[in-house]
């Protein structure tokens, strides 16, 4: 009789356990998936919003420039929220965004090389 109730009890909370785990999928795959609960779910084509760069600052601090539409933020990202620090012109932003085009196209080591430079510099000491 006990291990009746034993079993019955480990079999509940198996049955209990799938159940959660397949609503976490059902939830997670179709409705965040298609942007169900309005904002929560991933950005949708053309919504015009757009992260341009970000810079972490500490742990959980970090700048990011942001487009939305046709105007640019820079905003200030922390734990306990997100501050708008500074709006761009659209002149400022397109100065902005050729600087940091040039900054990309400049060439910088592969992984593999900045390792020998690192591991060259340590075995000339």
């Amino acid at each position: 009789m006990l291990e009746d109730r034993a079993a019955a009890s480990l079999l509940w909370m198996v049955v209990s356990v799938v159940f959660i785990i397949g609503l976490a999928y059902w939830f997670t795959r179709y409705v965040v998936g298609r942007g169900g609960l309005g904002g929560i779910g991933p950005l949708k084509a053309g919504s015009g919003l757009e992260i341009l760069s970000q810079m972490a600052l500490g742990r959980d601090q970090k700048l990011a420039v942001v487009r939305v539409g046709e105007r640019y933020f820079l905003l200030g990202i922390t734990a306990a929220g997100i501050s708008m620090l500074a709006e761009f012109t659209a002149e400022e932003a397109a100065a902005w965004r050729k600087q940091a085009e040039a900054a990309e196209k400049t060439e910088t080591p592969s992984f593999r090389e900045a390792l020998h430079t690192v591991l060259r510099q340590k075995g000339r000491r």
